[in-house]
């Protein structure tokens, strides 16, 4: 008895000696050798002659009440440390995710910074030219710096619109005038915009229009922001020794119309892929900083098309180019 409150171990037992012929020398009262679970055997004195080699039985029969009661406190001690466990991997993850969008929010106030100011500094420096009297004399260089003025306005105007798409990232949903619209004379608007702004760099810029059923129900002006992105995009991260080559195809699939969107620019590495959608995330280009922007842009392409109904996943290879694939659901005519 002793033994066992030193194990800690308060609980009734009987018990029964045997010798070595399996013949039973004493028995407490309750002994049951029928409940082999919860009997243990032990040998007393290992060290005396086989002849004289007695064995001990000790029966607990309140085992499993035992066994039990222990468990009541381990199992919840290890549902808490569980939790706790899970709690703080949480908030570990948590706080590397805020880190990281500090850096990205941090990253595209100096970019912003850097957007606005230039052309404000040339609007400036272009009206401190029109003060000079010898500039408004020559009507050449006069309708120059007001084309100057008149260039960098629409840029401006044009950043500032890229920081307003930001306010939609804020509503679970953008608000969106929905309306029928031919998805072909869309396309074909804004590649007719775009087609000046490739050539500029000796490109080309083709459209395949196989899609038949191309009426759809969506927000014409967002819409066509997504398209002047996806393009917009092509454009910047083109290859500097490649002439750029834009293609814009769609094709019908069951109830959807697809749009393809390719480039043979830069490209984009695998594991960038799949954050480019990510809000302020810009794919890092090293030290070149030739090419800025807000990180805005494809996060606003993604939170349109999905809040029309639709989905957008791009593919990319690093050298090659990157093909954005937009499916969007057509009118079915009934």
């Amino acid at each position: 008895r002793s033994e066992l409150l030193n194990s800690a171990l308060n609980v009734p037992y009987s018990f029964q000696v045997i010798d070595f012929n399996n013949r039973i020398v004493y028995s407490s009262p309750g002994f049951s050798a029928r409940d082999e679970k919860s009997t243990y055997t032990q040998i007393l004195f290992p060290n005396d002659p086989p002849s004289r080699l007695n064995s001990l039985k000790v029966y607990f029969p309140t085992k499993r009440d035992f066994v039990y009661s222990e468990l009541s406190f381990f199992v919840p001690s290890m549902i808490f440390t569980f939790i706790l466990l899970v709690t703080f991997i949480f908030t570990i993850v948590s706080l590397f995710r805020q880190k990281r969008l500090s850096e990205m929010k941090n990253d595209f106030i100096n970019n912003m910074t850097h957007e606005l100011k230039t052309p404000v500094s040339t609007i400036s420096l272009a009206s401190q030219m029109l003060k000079d009297e010898s500039i408004t004399k020559s009507p050449e260089v006069f309708k120059h710096v007001a084309g100057v003025i008149n260039d960098e306005t629409k840029r401006l105007s044009f950043q500032v619109e890229k920081v307003l798409q930001m306010s939609l990232f804020d509503k679970q949903k953008a608000t969106l005038k929905i309306k029928e619209v031919d998805l072909n004379d869309i396309i074909v608007n804004v590649a007719n915009t775009h087609i000046l702004k490739v050539e500029k760099f000796n490109g080309e810029l083709d459209i395949d229009l196989q899609a038949e059923n191309t009426m759809v129900n969506i927000d014409e002006m967002h819409f066509t922001n997504v398209l002047f992105n996806l393009l917009d995009n092509a454009l910047k991260y083109k290859r500097e020794d490649v002439p750029p080559v834009l293609m814009i195809r769609t094709r019908n699939e069951g109830n959807k119309i697809i749009i393809w969107v390719e480039d043979n620019g830069i490209g984009i590495k695998r594991e960038d892929v799949k954050k480019i959608f990510d809000r302020f995330y810009r794919v890092s280009t090293g030290n070149i900083h030739d090419v800025k922007g807000f990180g805005l842009g494809l996060a606003y392409v993604k939170k349109i098309v999905t809040d029309l109904g639709g989905s957008i996943r791009a593919e990319s290879e690093l050298g090659k180019g990157t093909k954005f694939i937009i499916s969007l659901p057509v009118i079915t005519q009934k």
